[in-house]
């Protein structure tokens, strides 16, 4: 049985109008009917874009906002249906470290006061002594010196207030921590500690995770599983390596596409899926799939008027869409979107120029490639790089019936008694007084 299981959330915000009366006209489709499980010691990693719910998802679960529908089990209990009383004991098995370290720590409290805050409303420790080195064994875990029981949050930065945070949790000693962007707010290099962090907490202490994020790379490096939001709904779930070998869902695919590769030359050359259009608005959603507005794969039937359950492709890969197994086998093209194809041996960057004139950076790369294909196999022929001419062009141009020996004569004795173009022309003493009086000489005369 599952640590953790969602099933069918829902967290709908009313739109309201008027001063008076402050009626309802809409509600905003936050989190709309979402099924999830965790197992203990387990992570559950949970991406997407800005805007799809995720963060509210996790506050749901803790109950900071209202559950409109569905069910929030922890360990066999409904926690979206406690009373107040009994969900005040329920929440020191539930944490979550928040996305800004600085801003959800009280700043007129020291780090001791904010550690023991908690242990004290819910009773762990017999007295401050208790508290105070139950406080600095956990201080210890997270990194941070005993001495800094005294000190304020602005005195640390923000990697350490991060632990900071993740200490908060750790005191009540929760079987499931909600961690909202973790790491988002800090360096990289930062990142990579708070990260391997997590994870020598979770080996040491048996703890499970719920990580919200929208690095990939981060929910990929730290997560056992991942799902997929977009626009309040999971459109996929799948083991971490399998989603990222093998991504199912049409926005999946485009978010892997969008993970930059350290390798140039494989970046150079793999597909990028462009979405085209503006993610639709929560307070209106569109009917049918939520993403075939937007999907380079969309049919003209189902997609627009029957919403995709998530189904188990097998290997616990789960997927929102009606045409997934066609898409993965390769029976159904694209339909819309652009993608920015492999770059063809023999073809160089796309010229800016070309790209305003072919509507698209995928049509200019099409050009550039049929261009090389027809200059290989001598149909046209390949002007010289810069916009130079060769000699033959040249000869060309000046009189085509002449023999190419005459204008190489031509040329030499032109040449005669002259300055080679290679060689610096330097100028004479007056050369250069005129030269300077001539840019001094206003516009106009």
């Amino acid at each position: 049985m599952s640590l953790l299981e969602l099933d069918g959330v829902k967290v709908h915000f009313p739109v309201k109008k008027g001063i008076l009366f402050d009626r309802t006209v809409g509600h905003v489709y936050a989190v709309d009917g979402i099924s999830l499980s965790v197992e203990a010691g387990q992570t559950y990693g949970l991406v997407g874009e800005s805007g799809c719910g995720k963060t509210t998802l996790g506050r749901a679960v803790l109950r900071l906002v209202d559950v409109t529908d569905g069910k929030v089990v922890l360990d066999g209990t409904d926690v979206a249906k406690l009373p107040e009383k009994e969900m005040r004991g329920f929440r020191r098995r539930l944490q979550m470290v928040f996305q800004d370290p600085l801003g959800s720590l009280n700043p007129r409290q020291n780090i001791e006061s904010i550690l023991s805050e908690g242990m004290a409303a819910h009773g762990i420790g017999a007295n401050q002594k208790e508290r105070r080195e139950k406080i600095k064994e956990i201080l210890a875990k997270v990194g941070l010196p005993g001495n800094s029981l005294s000190r304020y949050p602005h005195e640390f930065s923000g990697g350490q207030r991060q632990r900071i945070g993740i200490a908060r949790a750790l005191v009540l000693e929760p079987d499931v921590i909600i961690c909202d962007e973790p790491v988002s707010a800090l360096d990289v290099s930062i990142q990579a500690q708070v990260i391997n962090l997590l994870e020598e907490l979770q080996e040491s202490m048996g703890l499970t995770y719920l990580v919200i994020a929208h690095d990939l790379a981060v929910v990929r490096h730290i997560s056992d599983v991942i799902g997929v939001m977009y626009l309040g709904s999971l459109v996929e779930e799948a083991p971490s390596d399998a989603l990222y070998e093998e991504p199912k869902h049409p926005y999946t695919k485009a978010l892997m596409s969008a993970v930059p590769v350290p390798d140039p030359e494989v970046e150079d050359r793999r597909e990028r899926i462009l979405l085209l259009g503006d993610l639709p608005s929560p307070a209106n959603p569109p009917a049918g799939c939520r993403f075939h507005t937007r999907c380079p794969w969309k049919q003209d039937t189902l997609c627009a008027t029957e919403r995709p359950e998530l189904t188990d492709l097998g290997g616990g890969h789960k997927v929102a869409c009606h045409f997934a197994a066609e898409i993965a086998a390769g029976e159904i093209a694209r339909t819309s979107g652009e993608v920015v194809p492999a770059v063809r041996e023999g073809v160089e960057d796309v010229d800016p120029e070309v790209v305003a004139t072919s509507g698209s950076v995928a049509e200019a790369h099409d050009d550039a490639a049929e261009a090389a294909d027809a200059a290989e196999a001598g149909e046209i022929a390949v002007p010289s790089p810069r916009g130079e001419s060769t000699d033959a062009e040249a000869h060309d141009a000046a009189d085509p019936e002449a023999p190419a020996g005459a204008a190489d004569g031509d040329a030499a004795e032109a040449s005669d008694g002259k300055l080679d173009k290679d060689e610096p022309v330097r100028l004479d003493k007056e050369d250069e007084a005129s030269e300077g009086k001539a840019s001094e000489a206003p516009a106009g005369k």
